[in-house]
């Protein structure tokens, strides 16, 4: 399946299946496309009464709920009932679809262009609430402009009309699970798994509707996400401050963190039966023992704790613990914790390291289990029953999708060779070698380094000398030159005292140094998480240093291939380069080594969910060597919350033409005395309902920032979108053959040279590298704004 471009492992498989047309002499077998269910529609209209043009007689309706509803399941539920009540008399005995929100559709037309409705939704213990439903027709499907894109007659994709099908082989899921995104997730769709702090992973599976050179085909994952567990309150409160005696009051910190982890869910009381849930604001200022509410209109008040014991019988525990606040800021209401977390709610704050890795256990699965795992989600929805697909006239075949591949050759790799000027060759098998008998291709040079200890774990200098004793030995090994020793003492602070010690370092270092810069300081991070942030701000942006980061447990062990990685990522920081690709080398790589070329990454990463303030932050980085292809310089920008579009590529301003894209090519052309004839970018983190939007805004900016060097300057540009959560899955057609590697995944292979140039490890990636820097850029600049973690 073809319906957004997959990672770059994924693409060779896709793209070689085109080619194989034009030569069969290449290796090839049978591959099974998970998800690859194919859609077809077993009518593409319904012939409707009066209207004239049967490709269009699909509709759609605007839908208007008064009280305005935020709550996509209370949208659904008036929706629900207004169907039940006026199926029959209203809506020409049509089953809608409904996306939760503002559309609504059927096959066919309704027998009206506006109408309003009155639904009541039944509450206990209350008066049963009243809405206002508008229904007006808004418009048909352009199921024409579909078969002609799918025909290839069409360049654009009919996405409005593709959103339609989508939401009707959404609309029965989404009655019966918990949404989130374009995922399902339900208790029943897998066993759940406690990942500690009052959380849990659920189960579920991705589904999306996607227009491929196959036709329409449906994709389909499994998937996992964590929820709030279900619990009292008391019992989260706990479990997520990892209280094991209850203390007699909480501590400041433990009530701002648990207020953050409570804001926005909502819970039931336990203490009375009743259906009405509260949505938490926050927490109390005051303990339960002092809170106390207005009982009339002349002041007279009384305690929270005596109300529950004289009205539901019900003694109070935790009194010096704080409420539950919901409702407004101006009129609370408090609500003891004697109440419980409403099931299938999402946790949307950041995972504690331990729970990631939970998780991560909890979902792991081999090729084989998730295929079969796919298979049964899919026999579970029964499409061929589904009545919202009966009614729109869509079928979904049960068989795989099979594509073919072949494996394409890896590109070789230079080494730095023993003679002078000769260099030694390298062919990765399945994706992978190694640096046994091998030399950086271009092994940097240190003079000055010093260390900093921050774990208390490794206090004693025997174990920290072994470690940089061993490193050192493998860069040299390896083709780098290292002085032997240390320009200052070595430091052994507090994890407390974390931006002191690297000032101290830094001034130590210079006095020692005349003046100088040290070149390169090796940090040994503390043993608890919370400092990777708040160092790499301050060496990288306030006192200009090269930092390597190592954590006490790998220090520890100083096992071979961990000190080769680290030796690998120290010489691409001090300038050197570890490998080269052969035909790149002697410019034998066709639209890449003919003319001067530049390739950029770029990617822009958000704030977390529920940050409001912090700023989107906007990386680009460019190849600043040719032909090889394999230096990098990154800049980065930050720019409004959560917008997409890059801001800062080019910009103009009263002292002249600027940009992150006009100097990554002054710097281009400063590194290789050449202006760039063709510029390749990649880029990452759009969605396709922003392919235009961003296409149209940063290529123009590319183009302006080629014409403000030089007017005549019209390199050709390419443009690639880079989509990495396509859940488009991939097995061999055979389990446990030549066709996997050992994990039973299909083994790795390259359509072009930047999927082997990744400096950082001696293994293809996943995604293009230079998209991979811009995401690590954008990643250490956050810490730069953020700190922490």
């Amino acid at each position: 399946m073809r319906g957004k471009v997959p990672e770059a492992s994924a693409l060779v498989r896709l793209r070689a299946f085109d080619s194989l047309t034009a030569s069969r002499s290449h290796l090839s077998w049978l591959l099974r496309l998970l998800p690859g269910w194919i859609l077809q529609l077993a009518t593409l209209t319904r012939r409707v009464e009066g209207v004239e043009d049967p490709d269009q007689s699909d509709g759609g309706e605007e839908v208007a709920i008064t009280p305005e509803v935020n709550s996509r399941a209370v949208c659904r539920k008036i929706i629900s009932e207004l169907v039940k009540i006026y199926k029959d008399s209203h809506l020409e005995r049509l089953t809608p679809a409904y996306d939760g929100r503002k559309s609504l559709y059927t096959a066919g037309a309704l027998p009206f262009t506006s109408q309003q409705f009155k639904i009541k939704l039944a509450e206990k213990e209350r008066v049963d609430k009243e809405f206002g439903v508008t229904i007006k027709y808004a418009g048909h499907a352009d199921l024409h402009h579909l078969q002609q894109f799918l025909h290839g007659r069409q360049f654009d994709a009919p996405q409005e009309t593709i959103q339609v099908l989508d939401i009707v082989l959404r609309e029965s899921p989404s009655q019966r699970y918990v949404t989130v995104a374009r995922s399902f997730f339900s208790k029943n769709l897998g066993a759940t798994k406690d990942i500690g702090g009052g959380l849990e992973c659920w189960r579920g599976y991705y589904q999306s509707l996607r227009p491929t050179q196959m036709g329409l085909s449906l994709n389909i994952d499994t998937s996992a996400t964590y929820f709030y567990q279900s619990i009292p309150v008391i019992a989260f409160a706990k479990e997520y401050l990892n209280i094991r005696d209850t203390p007699r009051t909480l501590t400041e910190k433990q009530r701002i963190a648990l207020t953050k982890a409570l804001r926005g869910i909502r819970v039931g009381v336990t203490h009375r039966d009743t259906s009405r849930r509260y949505k938490i604001n926050g927490l109390s200022n005051e303990p339960l023992a002092q809170l106390m509410f207005p009982v009339d209109d002349k002041g007279n008040k009384k305690r929270v704790v005596q109300y529950f014991q004289e009205k539901y019988h019900c003694k109070l525990g935790y009194l010096t613990w704080p409420c539950l606040q919901s409702g407004s800021g101006s009129n609370p209401t408090h609500l003891p914790m004697v109440c419980k977390i409403v099931e299938g709610q999402r946790f949307l704050k950041k995972l504690k390291e331990k729970q990631v890795t939970e998780i991560l256990r909890a979902t792991c699965q081999r090729p084989r289990e998730r295929e079969e795992s796919i298979r049964k989600i899919v026999m579970e929805n029964n499409y061929e029953d589904d009545e919202y697909a009966q009614e729109f006239g869509i079928k979904v075949a049960k068989q795989l999708t099979s594509v073919e591949a072949r494996v394409l050759r890896p590109p070789m790799l230079l080494y730095h060779g023993s003679g002078s000027g000769r260099h030694m060759t390298c062919n990765p098998r399945k994706g992978a070698w190694n640096m046994i008998d091998k030399k950086m291709f271009n092994g940097g040079t240190i003079d000055s380094w010093a260390c900093v200890n921050f774990s208390h774990n490794l206090y004693r200098d025997a174990a920290v000398k072994h470690f940089y004793s061993s490193l050192f030995n493998t860069c040299t090994k390896l083709g780098m030159s290292i002085a032997p020793n240390s320009v200052i003492n070595d430091l052994h602070e507090h994890a407390n005292n974390v931006e002191a010690a690297l000032r101290t370092v830094h001034a130590q270092a210079t006095t020692a140094l005349g003046g100088g810069t040290l070149q390169l300081l090796l940090i040994i991070l503390p043993d608890e998480r919370g400092s990777y942030g708040t160092i790499k701000r301050v060496c990288e942006t306030e006192l200009g240093l090269i930092s390597q980061c190592c954590l006490s447990k790998h220090v520890q062990a100083s096992k071979p291939q961990y000190l080769e990685n680290v030796a690998l990522k120290i010489n691409v920081k001090v300038g050197g380069r570890n490998t080269v690709l052969s035909d790149a080398f002697s410019k034998k790589i066709p639209i890449v080594t003919d003319v001067p070329t530049i390739i950029f990454g770029a990617d822009v990463t958000h704030p977390t969910a529920g940050d409001g303030a912090s700023p989107s932050i906007a990386a680009v980085v460019a190849s600043m060597d040719w032909p090889e292809v394999t230096k990098y310089k990154a800049l980065i920008s930050s720019q409004p919350h959560r917008q997409e579009m890059i801001e800062d590529l080019y910009t103009t301003t009263q002292g002249g033409p600027g940009g992150m894209i006009r100097d990554l090519l002054l710097s281009f052309n400063s590194a290789t005395r050449e202006l760039p004839q063709r510029i390749i970018f990649y880029r990452d983190g759009v969605s396709e309902t922003q392919f235009s939007q961003v296409l149209l805004h940063e290529v123009d900016a590319i183009r302006k920032a080629c014409q403000s060097l030089h007017k005549d300057n019209q390199p050709c540009v390419t443009f690639v979108v880079v989509q990495k959560r396509h859940h488009t899955r991939l097995f061999p057609e055979t389990h446990g053959s030549e066709q996997a590697d050992k994990s039973g995944n299909i083994r790795p292979v390259s359509l072009v040279l930047i999927d082997y140039s990744y400096a950082r490890c001696t293994r293809s990636v996943s995604v293009v590298p230079p998209v991979y820097y811009a995401h690590l850029a954008a990643f250490l600049a956050r810490y730069y704004v953020e700190g922490g973690c």
